[in-house]
């Protein structure tokens, strides 16, 4: 018998990644569709997308199908995510794998079925949605199958989800619309404010990844930033610091940080206890901004850990979710 394979899809504002069992990541691309506009007509996925919207004339445009947690075309979500199953999976002449998709807390009953119906018809043998905070819990390989208190934050893209997990559900958790993609509007309008200097999206994440990030192998205290003149349309190069970078992301970062204070607030006394032992777990590509991780310890007075691979994790726990719900009954029956 062919063996079992089971795959795990994390459908981000921004990229797209897939985890299959026993091969780890096979899939990290933009989540984008190059849409044209003149013939009605999707032309392209991922990488593929990006590089045509990019460098080539014409109307086509890119589209992001999901938009702060929520998918704003359907018909692009359910084409896109055939695509990349169909791709991670190969010819079908294997036993069909079991498939779990990532999709954010808040999606609602029509959009779970959906990302269900397109991941049938792309293929899956058997079909299960994971949210996010679930993902990173199992993932990061904590163990949500106990009565204790876990707090996992994820920062995205477009959203940031946290929630409070014990015997691998969700107890209390909440959405904000506040994420990765907030930092990089920041730095456009600071440099707008500060500078006079129009910059685009891609720019601000290499200026949030350089100056910003705690995670960067090109990391250094200023850089020389190119762009447009507001006022002449001219191009204009100024050199920008890490501290005023620093300075313009502390709006962001405490709204995330009042995100968390509102869960923990309302979290039953004895988990709330299990997460001042355990401390709380940060994962999500917008998690490795600098300063995020001290300032929510001082102001929180709690431990906050980072996950180990933190744009991955989410996948990998979405691979990793059938064989821990397979765990978690088998144990209940026992």
């Amino acid at each position: 018998m062919a063996p079992q394979t089971d795959i795990g899809i994390d459908f981000g504002t921004n990229t797209i990644v897939i985890y299959a069992k026993n091969k780890g990541i096979i899939i990290r691309e933009p989540a984008l569709v190059a849409y044209d506009k003149d013939s009605d007509q999707v032309r392209a996925f991922g990488e593929e997308a990006r590089q045509l919207v990019g460098h080539t004339a014409g109307n086509n445009v890119a589209i992001k199908p999901l938009a702060q947690g929520k998918i704003s075309n359907f018909v692009i979500t359910e084409k896109m995510l055939k695509y990349f199953v169909n791709k991670s999976i190969g010819r079908r002449g294997f036993l069909k794998p079991r498939i779990s998709v990532c999709v954010p807390s808040g999606v609602t009953e029509v959009e779970k079925r959906a990302v269900i119906e397109a991941t049938y018809q792309a293929g899956a043998r058997d079909v299960h949605l994971v949210s996010e905070p679930v993902a990173v819990a199992v993932g990061a390989e904590l163990d949500i199958t106990k009565p204790d208190g876990n707090m996992v934050v994820d920062v995205g893209g477009g959203l940031t989800d946290i929630a409070v997990i014990s015997l691998c559900g969700i107890v209390v958790s909440s959405s904000i619309n506040i994420a990765g993609e907030d930092f990089n509007r920041t730095i456009i309008e600071m440099l707008r404010k500060n500078y006079g200097l129009f910059i685009g999206e891609q720019t601000a994440e290499t200026i949030k990844m350089v100056l910003g990030s705690t995670n960067s192998s090109e990391s250094s205290e200023q850089m020389t930033v190119n762009g447009r003149n507001i006022d002449t349309g001219l191009p204009k190069s100024v050199t920008l610091d890490r501290d005023e970078v620093q300075r313009a992301f502390r709006s962001v970062i405490n709204q995330i940080i009042n995100g968390v204070k509102n869960v923990l607030e309302r979290t039953p006394p004895d988990l709330a206890g299990d997460i001042q032992s355990r401390g709380i777990l940060l994962a999500g590509g917008g998690c490795q901004v600098e300063g995020l991780q001290q300032l929510m310890e001082r102001r929180l007075g709690i431990k906050v850990l980072v996950a180990e691979n933190p744009a991955s994790v989410v996948a990998i726990g979405t691979g990793r979710y059938s064989q821990v719900m397979d765990q978690f009954e088998n144990r209940r029956e026992m």
